[in-house]
């Protein structure tokens, strides 16, 4: 009763730390179904810039050799842009669109915080790796301890589920600011 409504708020925002390692570490479903958002998202705006910059050059007549360039350049700019949505969600939140949706988030194994960018991308790179003997580098998901693949093994990254309401996904922080004390 004589409590004001300050007394209620709880902090929202805690310094991520080594306490992140104990939360439970992700399996392979999850992590499956949140690439496959991530990819879904990926591959959408690939297509529909492809489709726009497609469909204004059909206008013009161009050469075979022109059109085999602006191929092999749309290629690589399909590439980067795989590259840097993964790298750039990793490394400023520790967490996709696919990995906020289900609760998930990318830290270093050593420290519980989210990775650099330059870790992100090496991470890209090996996500390749763990690809490459059919799926070989995923299985190792089911027999690791912290359920690791192939690339947060040679990373030094593990997957968590967050269990806070703002890191899942949440827009309302009154959900988590608000909430009636003990």
């Amino acid at each position: 009763m004589g409590r004001g409504v300050h007394a209620d708020v709880i902090a929202v925002a805690h310094p991520v730390g080594a306490r992140e390692a104990d939360r439970p570490y992700a399996g392979l479903v999850t992590r499956t179904i949140a690439f496959a958002i991530d990819i879904a998202i990926v591959d959408v705006v690939a297509l529909t810039a492809g489709g726009i910059v497609a469909l204004g050059l059909s206008a013009l007549k161009l050469p075979d050799t022109v059109q085999t360039v602006f191929a092999v350049v749309a290629a690589a700019v399909a590439v980067v842009w795989a590259i840097g949505y993964f790298a750039w969600f990793w490394s400023a939140t520790g967490q996709t669109p696919g990995d906020r949706v289900l609760g998930l988030q990318v830290l270093r194994a050593d420290t519980g915080r989210p990775i650099p960018l330059t870790r992100a991308i090496a991470r890209v790179g090996a996500l390749v790796l763990s690809a490459i003997p059919f799926c070989a580098g995923f299985v190792m998901v089911l027999f690791d301890d912290r359920r690791r693949a192939l690339h947060d093994r040679l990373i030094g990254t593990v997957v968590v589920y967050r269990t806070d309401p703002v890191a899942r996904g949440s827009s309302r922080s009154d959900e988590v600011a608000l909430r009636p004390g003990p």
